[in-house]
């Protein structure tokens, strides 16, 4: 039931997301679609939660960071593939967003902040790159690929 609810967000998500520009415009939008403090918005923390404790989010973990991917590039969240990870107070691997990524900052515990953004979303355009870093806490960090790609590197 949850599985299904978490699909069918990540649906709506990704059909607002279409082929808008990976920009500053969209994480705006997202933002006021879906705030932070908003009903969507908690609920998405809560599927999380429930798919992490069901064992169809995040059966992975490596380095401290739990992972996985919901969902595949042409299925329910149309071009985008949707990960989860769980990150408390760590880097996790250097790599390059060679489509962009659209991404949520859910908290679990403290005061989370993903490179230094606090709760709610972010978009990266294409091109860019980073070691995702959790600090201040603990929290879940969704993002949408374009196409699935990403590029790790290594460094």
């Amino acid at each position: 039931m949850a599985q299904a609810e978490f699909l069918e967000l990540m649906q709506e998500i990704s059909s607002i997301i279409g082929s808008r520009p990976l920009d500053d415009d969209l994480e705006k939008l997202l933002n006021g679609l879906f705030p932070a403090n908003g009903p969507k918005f908690t609920r998405l923390s809560q599927l999380c939660a429930d798919g992490e404790a069901d064992g169809w989010l995040m059966s992975r973990e490596a380095g401290g960071i739990k992972f996985g991917r919901a969902v595949k590039p042409g299925n329910e969240a149309g071009q985008f593939s949707v990960d989860v990870v769980r990150m408390k107070n760590v880097a996790g691997p250097h790599h390059i967003h060679t489509t962009g990524e659209i991404g949520a900052i859910v908290p679990i515990s403290g005061s989370p902040k993903f490179d230094g953004k606090p709760k709610g979303w972010y978009v990266y355009p294409p091109g860019s790159d980073h070691h995702p870093t959790v600090a201040g806490g603990e929290a879940y960090v969704l993002y949408l690929l374009p196409d699935g790609k990403i590029e790790f590197t290594g460094k």
